[in-house]
C-alpha cells in the first residue's frame, strides 16, 4: 500500500506549510529568549543515583535512613523546580514525617529484612505522582481554573497500592490541560520545562512527571497514557516509562474519567529513571491483575523474535522522522544482532500511515453501551460546554481561562464525526491482526517514540498530529516500553519504543533492561560530560543477554 501520488503532494504541501509556519512563530518569539538558556545544576548527592529497589534495601538493611534519602530528594527538587516548574504542589513536611516513621518502623521490626521487603517492597522511597491523579491532600485539578480549588480526599487505586508498599508521596506534578495535548502547560500552574534544553518542551500529558524524574528530582513516578502520556514525556526526558497492556492497571481515580470506548484505551503505568525499577512497579500497581502477565517467567533475549519499523510509511500528517532517531533505532539492531546472535528483521506495516485516523476514529466512537463520549469542549466547562470560537475570540484578548492548545482541540472536535468511516475501521482490525499475528507471544516491535527530539515551546501546535506514533498502540491494546538511547547533537534525549504482544509486558521490560546497560540509560542533565559523541559513536558494550 504505497503512497498515492496525491498523498505525497499533500505532504509535500503540508510539511512546506509547516516549515513556513515555524519560521514565523520563531521570527516573533526570537526576542523572549536569550542566547543560551541555564543548565541544571549537575547532581551532586549520590543517594540521587541509586535506583528506586536498591534504595528501599539500603533502608531497610539500615545503611541510610528514609529521613536522608527524602530530605536528598526534596533539596534536589528545591534546587532544580525554579528552573523546570514540574513540581506544582508539594507535601514535604508530610513526607519527612512519614519517613521518620519508617526509620522507627525499621528499627522495631523484629521480623527481619525479608518480611519488610514483602510486605513492603518500596518502604522509604520518594515517589512523585501526576496532577491528574488523587492523591489525598492534594489538588486534583488538571490544569483547569476552574477546579484549582479540587482537593482529593481519596488516593487512587494505583497511588493506594504504592503508597501500601511504602513509598513516600512528596507531591503532585504538572500535566497538560485536560490531559489532552503534548506539552505541560496550563493557565493555572504554567509551563513545564525539559531538564536538558530549558527551551524545550517536556512533553504530556505527563509532562511534570518527565521532567522531574529526568532533572533528577524523583526517582519514579506515576502517569497516564490514552494518546501516548506516559511515552512522550519519558521519550523528551531521557527516561524509561511502560503503557501496560490494557486493563491491567486501574485507571480509577483520574480526572477527566475517560468514557464512550476510552476506558480501553487510558492506560496508568510507571515513569522511572531506571530499568529494574519499571517491573517492581508495574507489579505493584497492578495488584492482582500482575499475575496475568508472568512477571516471573525468566526471559532470555537471545530466543525472542525481533522486528524494526522504522517510520509509519509516509503518512503527509505527521513529520518524517529524525534521521538522528532514525540512526539510534539502527544502532539497537545492530547490537541486538551483535550481542544476542538474533536477526531483527525490518517490516514495513503500511496501515501505520493511518494511525492518527485510526486514533481520532476510535476515541470518538461511542461505547458499549451506544453513548458517545464527554466532548473536550464540555470537559473544558465542566460539565457546561464552552463555545470554542467564543474562546477563540476570548483568547485573543487575552481573557480566556483555557490555553490555546485546548481551544484548539474543541474546534477540531467540532468537525469530527462520531462514526469512523469504514476504510478506517478496516484498516484498524488489519493493523490489529497483523500485530498480533507478527509478535505472538515471543515477538518484539522496535518503534520510533515521535518523529521529532523534543521540540521547542509550543511549537507542537504546527505539528498536532506528531503523537500518532504513540496513539496507536493505546487503541490497538499492546503493551509499551519507552526506553532511552542517550543524546542527540543537540544534547537532547534518543530513544524507542518496545512494542510486545498483549500480556507479554515481560519481554520489552526485559529488553529495556538489556537497552540501558548497552546504550548508558538516562544521563544527568547537569553533566555538561554528556554529548551526542558518547551516544552517537560510542554505545557501552553489553554482555547480558537474559
Amino acid at each position: 500500500m504505497a503512497m498515492t501520488r496525491f498523498e505525497r503532494l499533500l505532504g509535500l504541501l503540508l510539511r512546506a506549510a509547516v516549515r513556513v509556519f515555524l519560521a514565523v512563530f520563531e521570527l516573533f518569539t526570537l526576542h523572549r529568549g536569550s542566547a543560551e538558556e541555564p543548565r541544571l545544576p549537575p547532581i551532586s548527592s549520590p543517594l540521587l543515583r541509586v535506583p528506586a529497589i536498591q534504595l528501599a534495601r539500603q533502608i531497610r538493611r539500615k545503611e541510610v535512613t528514609s529521613v536522608e534519602v527524602v530530605q536528598a530528594y526534596i533539596d534536589r527538587i528545591q534546587e532544580v523546580n525554579p528552573l523546570i516548574n514540574a513540581l506544582v504542589k508539594d507535601r514535604f513536611s508530610a513526607a519527612l514525617q512519614e519517613a521518620a516513621q519508617v526509620d522507627k518502623l525499621i528499627e522495631e521490626e523484629t521480623g527481619g529484612e525479608d518480611v519488610l521487603e514483602d510486605r513492603l517492597p518500596l518502604l522509604g522511597v520518594p515517589v512523585t505522582v501526576k496532577e491528574a491523579f488523587a492523591l489525598q491532600g492534594m489538588p486534583n485539578s488538571t490544569g483547569l481554573l476552574s477546579r484549582k480549588t479540587v482537593i482529593s480526599g481519596v488516593d487512587a487505586p494505583s497511588v493506594a497500592l504504592l503508597k501500601r508498599a511504602g513509598a513516600i508521596p512528596l507531591g503532585v506534578t504538572n500535566c497538560s490541560e485536560l490531559c489532552m495535548w503534548l506539552e505541560s502547560h496550563n493557565h493555572l500552574y504554567g509551563m513545564t520545562r525539559n531538564p536538558y534544553n530549558l527551551g524545550r518542551i517536556a512533553g504530556g500529558s505527563s509532562g511534570g512527571e518527565g521532567s522531574i524524574i529526568g532533572s533528577g528530582a524523583s526517582v519514579i513516578g506515576v502517569g497516564s497514557d490514552i494518546g501516548g502520556s506516559i511515552r512522550i514525556p519519558c521519550f523528551f526526558n531521557g527516561i524509561f516509562g511502560h503503557k501496560p497492556t490494557s486493563g491491567i492497571v486501574n485507571n480509577a481515580g483520574q480526572h477527566p474519567p475517560p468514557s464512550g470506548q476510552q476506558p480501553g484505551f487510558l492506560c496508568t503505568g510507571p515513569m522511572c529513571r531506571y530499568a529494574e525499577d519499571l517491573m517492581p512497579m508495574l507489579r505493584i500497581m497492578a495488584g492482582p491483575a500482575a499475575e496475568k502477565l508472568s512477571l516471573s517467567a525468566e526471559v532470555d533475549l537471545r530466543n525472542l523474535r525481533f522486528f524494526s519499523v522504522p517510520h509509519d510509511g509516509g503518512s503527509p500528517l505527521l513529520s518524517p522522522v529524525d534521521p538522528q532517531l532514525i540512526l539510534a533505532q539502527k544502532m539497537v539492531v545492530e547490537r541486538l544482532e551483535a550481542d544476542l546472535g538474533v536477526k531483527v528483521k525490518i517490516v514495513r506495516i503500511p496501515q501505520l500511515k493511518y494511525s492518527f485516523q485510526i486514533w481520532g476514529a476510535m476515541m470518538s466512537s461511542p461505547g458499549k453501551d451506544g453513548k458517545s463520549p464527554t466532548t473536550f469542549a464540555e470537559l473544558m466547562g465542566g460539565g457546561q460546554r464552552v463555545w470554542p470560537v467564543w474562546e477563540l475570540f476570548k483568547c485573543m484578548l487575552g481573557l480566556s481561562s483555557h490555553t490555546v492548545a485546548a481551544i484548539g482541540l474543541a474546534l477540531v472536535e467540532m468537525f469530527q464525526s462520531s462514526q469512523p468511516s469504514q476504510f478506517i475501521l478496516q484498516q484498524k482490525e488489519s493493523l490489529q491482526r497483523e500485530l498480533e499475528e507478527l509478535l505472538g507471544t515471543d515477538g518484539l516491535l522496535l518503534y520510533p517514540s515521535h518523529p521529532q527530539l523534543a521540540p521547542k515551546h509550543h511549537q507542537p501546535i504546527f505539528t498536532p498530529f506528531n503523537f500518532s506514533y504513540t496513539g496507536i498502540f493505546n487503541i490497538l491494546g499492546l503493551p509499551v516500553t519507552q526506553c532511552p538511547l542517550g543524546l542527540s547533537v543537540e544534547g537532547l534525549p534518543l530513544g524507542l519504543q518496545l512494542v510486545a504482544g498483549k500480556l507479554q509486558d515481560r519481554l520489552p521490560l526485559a529488553t529495556a533492561l538489556y537497552l540501558e546497560k548497552a546504550f548508558g540509560g538516562w544521563r544527568d542533565p547537569g553533566d555538561r560530560a554528556n554529548t551526542a559523541e558518547n551516544t552517537l559513536n560510542t554505545p557501552k558494550s553489553s554482555s547480558n543477554a537474559t
